[in-house]
């Protein structure tokens, strides 16, 4: 059993607490595929030819997050924060493992662009937008985009964690 609690989203609330409540649940759906690994367990790559490890893609999701809700939502000129020489409005990186990476530092970084990100949404408007490739785009299409990203995501956790130690489910 998990020592992460992750509430099922509510059955019959507005739009603004589904949204942001399947987004939660797909955080912490991730958190929970990290549970209990060391370092070397998370840096297992899923299958060859692919580097895909699980510290990778708690890595990518910072990434995406600082992405979406920095960048894009707020405006921000934030830096990627593995690849500091990457091309911002290029794809978000951050799967590569560096020398020594570790599962606790990424999760560290991951939980703190969330947090940045929730502060970011606090004060706004489903309908507030912010600029994508030279187009308005507003929250509830970046709320969608982010769960269906965590969703899809999840899905690989699943393959990767069941390959290092043959747990499933969650």
């Amino acid at each position: 059993m998990s020592a992460i609690d992750r509430p099922m989203p509510p059955l019959n609330a507005d739009e603004r607490t589904t949204l942001e409540s399947w987004l939660d649940f797909h955080r912490t759906t991730l958190a929970m595929k990290c549970e209990g690994l060391d370092d070397e367990q998370a840096a297992v790559a899923s299958v060859p030819p692919s580097g895909f490890t699980l510290t990778g893609l708690v890595q990518h999701m910072a990434e995406v997050e600082r992405n979406w809700f920095r960048r894009v939502l707020a405006g921000e000129q934030a830096p990627p924060i593995y690849d500091p020489q990457a091309d911002p409005d290029g794809p978000d990186g951050g799967f590569d493992l560096a020398a020594g990476a570790a599962l606790s530092d990424a999760l560290a970084t991951w939980h703190a662009e969330i947090a940045r990100a929730r502060e970011h949404c606090a004060d706004r408007a489903l309908t507030d937008t912010g600029r994508f490739m030279e187009q308005d785009v507003n929250l509830r299409w970046i709320y969608v985009h982010m769960i269906e990203e965590y969703a899809r995501h999840n899905g690989h956790a699943d393959l990767v964690r069941e390959r290092i130690d043959g747990a499933t489910g969650v």
